[in-house]
């Protein structure tokens, strides 16, 4: 259906959603060329900032292990990677590819809206009321997921693949394979936030349950356990760490689940 009220045709719902990605490209762009005229901010402060000894993460965590009474067992005392690019065009692609995810990330609540306003007004007002606040909320955890990837799992991962050595080998990465990591963690850990939302739509149609949610929960929580193992250090203070945040969306997805079955009993 139009604004309008007026059905649209197959063609319409095209040239519609032809627009909506134009737009939502457009808005990629725009950020990109921030994300790429901002080079030596984004790169020094961002970017290469968790491979220094003063990083946010770094010191967090040393003065976590003072506080529990573990000494300086937290503390980073070297980074024992260095970064090296094998290609005249390494560095130069290495930027326009940061550029690129830098710009989905400052767009993605505007691309996300794009999306809402074409599914919109496909639903009944009923539907659109109890999704009220969606473009928010699925930009919240989304950009929580990102913060929580890039100050979390990213300074643990690079630690734990940067010290990890065979022999006398040292780790000489590729700024390549160093900003793919960083792209994958940072991106992946917003999506996994998506859960209470994901959650919820999975819960209004009737393919997810609280009951369910509740009866797994244990094997929820070692999956989670093992996750966090596999990404971070063998020390189990790093796997509690990062395996907390998760089980707490956990958690509330349950009570996300419960407040839909409420709703769906009341009506």
């Amino acid at each position: 259906m139009s604004e309008q009220g007026k059905e649209m045709s197959f063609l319409d719902h095209l040239e519609e959603f032809r627009g909506r990605l134009v737009r939502s490209a457009i808005a990629v762009v725009a950020g990109a060329i921030v994300v790429f005229i901002a080079k030596d901010f984004v790169f020094d402060q961002i970017i290469f900032a968790p491979r220094r000894l003063d990083f946010v993460s770094f010191r967090a965590w040393c003065a976590l292990g003072v506080w529990l009474g573990m000494g300086d067992s937290l503390c980073i005392k070297e980074i024992n990677y260095s970064l090296q690019s094998t290609t005249m065009l390494g560095q130069f692609t290495t930027h326009l590819m940061v550029s690129f995810v830098g710009g989905i990330i400052i767009a993605f609540p505007y691309i996300f809206n794009q999306l809402w306003l074409f599914v919109k007004p496909g639903l009944r007002q009923q539907e659109i009321s109890a999704v009220r606040g969606i473009v928010f909320y699925t930009s919240l955890l989304f950009f929580a997921g990102v913060l929580f990837g890039y100050y979390g799992l990213l300074p643990l991962s690079l630690q734990f693949l940067g010290n990890y050595q065979l022999g006398d080998v040292p780790t000489i990465s590729t700024i390549n394979s160093y900003m793919k990591l960083m792209l994958s963690v940072t991106l992946a850990t917003g999506l996994v936030f998506q859960l209470p939302i994901m959650v919820y739509f999975l819960t209004r149609i009737g393919l997810l349950s609280s009951n369910t949610l509740r009866k797994y929960r244990k094997h929820a929580l070692v999956a989670i356990l093992i996750v966090a193992a596999v990404i971070t250090p063998p020390d189990l203070t790093s796997q509690i760490l990062v395996a907390i945040p998760i089980l707490v969306l956990y958690e509330i997805s349950i009570v996300v689940a419960k407040r839909v079955e409420r709703k769906r009993a009341a009506r």
